[in-house]
């Protein structure tokens, strides 16, 4: 865990305390149907941790399982997130395919604006 603070226009970070992958047991991402950014993290004891935004927490889960898939390929629990954002193959969960949703949701918003539109005899 890193401590971040400015001073003046400088940018400081603190190193206050490291975990060990192979220690952790559990994510618990606290609401997975709310935008929250806190989420426990569960080693021999729970931290109780608060991300930047939800979307920053999400993207913290989804390395922690690319590591852990990669390096130890331990068991352990992601409880309380939403799996469809979660999932990397999701179109919704990658900010690099931003343009794809916008693109999905005009789509969707133009063929509701014309069927409404449409006048049926």
């Amino acid at each position: 865990m890193v401590k971040h603070w400015r001073v003046d226009r400088e940018e400081k970070y603190e190193i206050v305390e490291k975990w060990f992958l192979k220690d952790l047991e559990m994510i618990d991402g606290k609401e997975a149907d709310t935008d929250n950014p806190y989420f426990d993290m569960h080693f021999h004891k729970v931290y109780r941790i608060e991300a930047y935004s939800c979307a920053s927490k999400y993207t913290f889960a989804r390395t922690l399982t690319k590591l852990n898939a990669m390096y130890l390929k331990k068991d352990f629990k992601i409880v309380n997130f939403d799996d469809t954002y979660l999932n990397d193959d999701s179109i919704w969960s990658s900010s690099n395919r931003d343009f794809l949703v916008v693109m999905r949701v005009c789509f969707y918003a133009s063929n509701l604006l014309c069927l409404s539109l449409c006048r049926f005899s």
